[in-house]
């Protein structure tokens, strides 16, 4: 009997993707606590590396260099990533709040969610300025100003050595596209405070030279569109206001009841807060038997002992203590390729000072970045036969519908079931779905079941709800009831219980939007997460099959393909995080307001497991006619190009060409090899008259579906053809 996993029996979350955390995840990957279900909460896939911002800012960097990918580290961890803003803990029932409505239960956790230089009791600053920090909307904001056209004007409020960086490297930037600047620091009290003397001197000579005015000792009363005013009535004019003004805390941390210092959270040697089952670390805490300012060191070093006191809560084992060094290393970059060093009251500058810091900054990145393998178990010294050919040359196996049977297989075992007879069968076995006659009503019935891709419960609930929701849209019927089918890997029984609140909350919500609701279903235990869902509609009239696919009809695709190879990238470390991200998003929107758009197609399927291709040609051999295809006009999700055309493929992928092969292109060009690509939660293919193309793809347009015109149904046999 071959074992089964160890159960998971804790849950431990990690809130915040910061520097502390980023290194817990990769040590953890390299030596994980069984029965520990890892989870990491960060509202974006990445993190910045802030010792690189402003390298990015000056222009020596491009974005992905300075992004700490977290889904990534947290698929070589094991561990599920939350993408979304923790913003509550209630420490009586151990639940963290996610984006104000979404919870998750913990038994430790640890807090690393960083700083904010949000200002917003300053008027006008929500509305006209820009805080440096967090980095995602601060970048968008600042490339759009970069690139403008005409002379720049732009204040910095905050005075500090990182409103001092960015104010040179905004300058550096902006000299580089030979564009006029006005820039301004401004801060309530000296510029620098707790520089060593001759570091800042060095710095205000360098900010003198790029012409940037100082206004110490000045408070800012209000932000307008073109200006920062002060309190003593002088008005600086600024069309790009950024806020720099120190660290201050997040706000929701006072509501935890945790003990804190001047908003932050309160740490002893161990880095645990006042209450012994969360710790916190980085930017977001206090360390109370030896304060530290705020800075990236003190989080990469503690590291270590978070790492170790998570496995000795959980374990048993003795706790690490952290004690942070006394001074370290600073390296202050001047906006070009140079930087100031201060150490110990020693200062140096120059070129080679830069280097110095840009080589300790990309190894901390590519530490991160190269991720050791960790090859899966050795195979007995004697196996049967075909084996490794059967684990797809040691590869992952897929999930989603990547896991699911050929067509081919499943066409010769289907063929070799009876013959219907009843009358109150009225579909035909190549339908998406059965129709059932029952008293005059017409009943849509479906199924469908995926392997997890996903370790987060909640949107694999999402995800496969809308999956199994596609084949009652594709028929044009309006969803009913659902019956789940709820296999769980080994779990204690309050991890059972959590992870099924999560998948069925998640699915109840999508159904319930589209008028259905769960009314039963079966669970199981086994040795991976699988899901599923048995779905029935109700249509009032004839339903969209397949078959009414007419030449001259123009073929409309809802959303973008590629998401098999995303995931299957994703499972061998090879995708980045916001391509994950994004396909995740895209498969997690209902199709309900596609469907009732849709609703006067001649022909409709989902494209889902065997591809693009696969299903078309359901659709043309139903109808009777040909296709061609526009390679051009096909939307794909970011990053599928890219990976399929450095070799990745999704599991089902050779069996999906095979059985298209006579019929459809062989897949040798990257865009091709995604027409055979599986999707889960796919888009809906609907062949549309061509009278009402216009119409369709404006109001699926309006409705915010990527859809596209993608080709057209031809004369002839049914064969795709590309142009």
């Amino acid at each position: 009997m071959t074992p089964m996993p160890l159960p998971l029996v804790r849950d431990v979350v990690l809130i915040g993707g910061g520097h502390t955390h980023a290194l817990v995840l990769k040590r953890w990957g390299m030596n994980p606590l069984p029965g520990t279900r890892l989870t990491v909460i960060n509202p974006y896939p990445t993190a910045p590396y802030t010792g690189m911002l402003p390298g990015y800012v000056a222009g020596h960097y491009g974005r992905e260099e300075l992004e700490i990918d977290l889904v990534r580290l947290a698929r070589f961890a094991g561990a599920r990533i939350i993408l979304g803003w923790a913003t509550a803990i209630d420490r009586e029932e151990r639940i963290i709040t996610i984006d104000g409505r979404r919870k998750i239960a913990y038994d430790i956790a640890s807090i690393d969610i960083g700083i904010t230089s949000d200002l917003p009791d300053l008027k006008g600053f929500s509305d006209h300025g820009i805080p440096a920090k967090p980095l995602d909307r601060y970048a968008a904001a600042w490339a759009a100003h970069r690139d403008g056209n005409g002379p720049a004007s732009i204040a910095i409020i905050g005075g500090g050595v990182g409103g001092v960086e960015l104010s040179m490297a905004m300058a550096h930037a902006l000299r580089d596209r030979h564009r006029a600047s006005a820039i301004t620091v401004i801060d309530r009290s000296a510029i620098l405070p707790g520089t060593a003397p001759a570091a800042a001197r060095r710095l205000r000579d360098n900010m003198r030279r790029f012409g940037i005015d100082v206004i110490e000792n000045a408070t800012v009363s209000e932000v307008t569109a073109a200006s920062v005013r002060l309190s003593d009535g002088r008005e600086v004019a600024s069309t790009f206001t950024v806020g720099a003004a120190g660290a201050r805390p997040h706000d929701w941390l006072r509501e935890t009841g945790l003990d804190l210092v001047d908003g932050f959270l309160r740490v002893d040697r161990y880095l645990r807060t006042s209450d012994p089952s969360i710790y916190a670390c980085g930017d977001a805490a206090h360390i109370a038997h030896a304060p530290r300012p705020k800075a990236g060191v003190y989080a990469v070093r503690a590291a270590p002992s978070i790492y170790a006191n998570l496995r000795a809560d959980l374990s048993g084992s003795p706790r690490k203590p952290f004690e942070p060094q006394g001074d370290y290393l600073k390296l202050i970059s001047l906006g070009e390729k140079r930087a100031v060093g201060e150490r110990n009251g020693i200062t140096l500058e120059g070129h080679w000072v830069w280097r110095l810091k840009d080589r300790i900054d990309h190894s901390f990145m590519t530490g991160l970045a190269e991720l050791p393998s960790m090859p899966p178990p050795e195979l007995p010294r004697d196996v049967a036969k075909g084996i490794r050919d059967a684990l797809h040359g040691g590869e992952p196996l897929c999930g989603g519908c990547g896991s699911k049977v050929g067509g081919a297989t499943l066409s010769r075992a289907l063929d070799r079931l009876p013959k219907s007879t009843r009358t109150d069968v009225l579909s035909r076995p190549g339908d998406d779905a059965a129709v059932l006659g029952i008293g005059g009503i017409r009943q849509v019935l479906t199924t469908d079941h995926l392997r997890a891709f996903t370790s987060d419960p909640w949107l694999m609930g999402r995800i496969t709800a809308v999956h199994a929701l596609g084949d009652v849209w594709a028929m044009g019927a309006k969803p009913q009831a659902a019956l789940a089918q709820i296999i769980l890997p080994p779990m204690s029984d309050e991890l059972q219980e959590r992870t099924l609140a999560e998948l069925l909350d998640a699915a109840s919500e999508i159904f319930a939007a589209e008028g259905a609701e769960i009314v039963g279903g079966h669970t199981a235990t086994g040795p991976d997460l699988t899901l599923g869902f048995t779905v029935t509609g109700l249509v009032e009239s004839d339903p969209i099959t397949l078959s009414g696919a007419r030449p001259g009809d123009a073929l409309i695709l809802t959303r973008p393909i590629g998401s098999g190879t995303i995931l299957a990238a994703e499972m061998r470390l090879k995708a980045r995080g916001p391509w994950v991200a994004a396909c995740l998003a895209g498969m997690a929107r209902p199709q309900g307001e596609a469907a009732a758009i849709l609703s006067r197609a001649r022909a409709m399927t989902d494209a889902t497991g065997f591809g693009l291709a696969g299903h078309l040609l359901n659709i043309l051999s139903e109808s009777g006619v040909g296709a061609t295809l526009d390679l051009g006009a096909i939307p794909f999700y970011e990053g599928a190009e890219d990976l399929a055309a450095a070799g990745v493929r999704s599991t089902i992928w050779e069996a999906n060409r095979a059985a298209a092969a006579m019929a459809a292109p062989v897949g040798e060009t990257a865009r091709e090899a995604l027409l055979f690509d599986p999707q889960t939660s796919g888009g809906l293919l609907a062949a549309v008259a061509p009278e009402e193309v216009k119409v369709t793809l404006e109001a699926l347009e309006k409705a915010g579906y990527p859809a596209a015109r993608i080709g057209e149904v031809t004369e002839g046999p049914p064969v795709i053809q590309l142009r």
